[in-house]
């Protein structure tokens, strides 16, 4: 069985570094990030030829794939609790490092001519209600309910 990617990842700092340094070379401008702990996301922020844009990801649902591929059992050191937290703290380092290969794809496949920027970024760019696209099109039902399928997982090539 293949481990979960990105959870031998080291450096959160690092990968947040390299993310605003490739932002910054794309010509983006007005970086910055924020961990929500309450909520269990990552977000990082920034501006590219005025467009606002502001990527969500979960540091929670990351957390709960690792605790999937490792359960907790009484043969582990110290309590469910203290285990749960050390999954957070695996996916509050990989998330970084996830977000900045996606970021790196997108801007690559923008630089390279395959997506246009608003293409590569579309549910990220917010809108002047500070919601982003993906946030308006969810609330106001304009995507179709996932089939029964897909929400299984399967037919998703995983």
């Amino acid at each position: 069985m293949m481990a979960l990617p990105y959870s031998n990842s080291t450096s959160g700092e690092k990968a947040l570094g390299e993310i605003q340094k490739l932002l910054r070379a794309f010509g983006c401008s007005k970086f910055g990030s924020m961990v929500d702990d309450g909520a269990g996301e990552l977000l990082v922020q920034f501006e590219y030829r005025g467009r606002q844009v502001s990527v969500k990801a979960s540091t929670k649902g990351y957390a709960a794939a690792w605790l999937k591929e490792n359960p907790w059992s009484h043969r582990r050191t110290g309590t469910r609790a203290q285990y749960e937290k050390k999954a957070m703290d695996v996916a509050s380092v990989a998330v970084y490092s996830i977000l900045r290969d996606w970021i790196k794809g997108q801007i690559m496949a923008i630089e390279t001519g395959i997506l246009s920027f608003e293409g590569a970024f579309l549910g990220q760019i917010m809108l002047p209600t500070g919601r982003t696209v993906l946030e308006h099109a969810t609330a106001a039902n304009l995507l179709p309910a996932p089939d029964a399928a897909q929400q299984s997982g399967q037919g998703t090539g995983r």
